[in-house]
């Protein structure tokens, strides 16, 4: 129901306007396209300032607070990695910690400890190195200890697996594959 009409209900009981009048009816009409007009601009701004419901520049708002931009498809995708950046804090040093605010690389990612000051980062579910990895490094790096050696481990078809899924090389080339299409085929 538009606010004009729902003005309209508010005052037919009273008996006192002629609600069908162009000077009653018009004025109420007005009125209620002002208040519907701003009842969506106040759902926009309360749906963009949270993290967990924002799709447009409430994003890129918080987005732009940040030193480095996460890579991501998508708003809910960029929703999910500025709340892990946000996440970090004074005590993030822990490996739990670390693999919570991880994600704000803008892709699943898992921290690893290799032994005394070495850890591995995995990308979980992305075969071969993740689109914008440079960047996503970049963000990575800022976000572990400065004093941590980090290797970065990407998952890549093997031998066995290849021939397994392809039993011939006629069957790797009816596919048209790149190298990089056929090292990362690896679902």
């Amino acid at each position: 129901m538009s606010h004009g009409q729902y003005l309209r209900e508010m005052l037919r009981p009273l008996g006192v306007y002629d609600l069908e009048a162009p000077f009653n009816g018009g004025e109420l009409d007005a009125q209620g396209q002002a208040l519907d007009q701003f009842l969506e601009q106040l759902e926009q701004v309360h749906r963009e300032s949270s993290l967990t419901t924002a799709e447009d520049w409430g994003l890129e708002q918080i987005a732009r607070l940040l030193v480095r931009r996460p890579v991501t498809d998508g708003p809910r995708a960029l929703g999910d990695a500025l709340a892990a950046l946000l996440r970090i804090g004074g005590d993030s040093f822990t490996p739990q910690a670390i693999n919570d605010t991880i994600a704000g690389c803008g892709v699943p990612a898992l921290v690893k400890e290799l032994g005394v000051g070495q850890v591995a980062v995995f990308f979980p579910g992305i075969a071969g190195e993740p689109q914008g990895f440079e960047e996503m490094k970049k963000i990575i790096e800022d976000i572990l200890p400065a004093h941590l050696g980090i290797s970065y481990k990407f998952w890549f078809i093997t031998w066995e697996e290849l021939e397994e899924k392809f039993p011939t090389w006629q069957s790797i080339e009816e596919k048209n594959l790149t190298w990089t299409g056929l090292e990362t085929s690896v679902d």
